[in-house]
């Protein structure tokens, strides 16, 4: 009878391993690594188009468009980048603090927005494997807990793609926001590693 007990726990056990396996959105994992340099090829200026939603909620449809002007500069020897951007026809900016942990070979992303003024407290943590770099977190959004991914893709040295998706369900994700950068002039787009107002 023990036995058998056991057995069905152990059966109950896997099922409810298995059902949150499978209530992760496709390819979440805190685990992802990188490398130190994975960020050394945004150095400098850049002109950036943004694509976002104006209402990041489950099926939103309201997109808007604006330019933007980036200026990144690495610290500690590569393993800290910050840039800035900034958003002319809003007459607003953000800036990125990224900090690459040595032991974990892993990158934390945090963002501050110009808007509110306070840094977020959770980061988007991963890694490059070639030209594309994933980072995940596990956040909340207006009071809901959601999955976070950013999504970088280098197309050549001179353009970049990065996406921000939310997973409201823990199945799927909903892109609600993305940039398109092309390299710059960095004398002509910086001053002192701010962009030019």
């Amino acid at each position: 009878m023990k036995l058998g007990w056991m057995f069905a726990m152990a059966v109950v056990a896997v099922a409810g391993n298995a059902a949150a396996q499978e209530t992760l959105p496709p390819g979440f994992t805190m685990e992802r690594t990188g490398h130190v340099n994975d960020f050394a090829y945004f150095e400098g200026g850049w002109n950036t188009v943004q694509h976002r939603l104006r209402t990041r909620t489950p099926g939103s449809n309201d997109w808007e468009d604006h330019p933007g002007i980036l200026c990144a500069t690495p610290y500690l020897n590569g393993a800290s980048t910050v840039d800035e951007v900034y958003f002319p026809t809003r007459g607003t900016a953000g800036f990125t603090l990224r900090l690459f942990d040595q032991e974990r070979h892993q990158w934390s992303i945090y963002w501050v927005s110009s808007v509110n003024g306070r840094l977020d407290p959770i980061p988007v943590v991963g890694g490059f494997d070639g030209n594309r770099g994933e980072f995940y977190a596990n956040d909340t959004w207006e009071g809901r807990p959601i999955k976070v991914r950013y999504l970088w893709i280098i197309s050549d040295q001179n353009h970049a793609r990065w996406e921000q998706a939310f997973s409201f369900d823990n199945r799927t994700w909903e892109t609600n926001w993305t940039a398109d950068f092309t390299r710059g002039d960095a004398a002509t787009l910086c001053e002192n590693g701010q962009p030019r107002r």
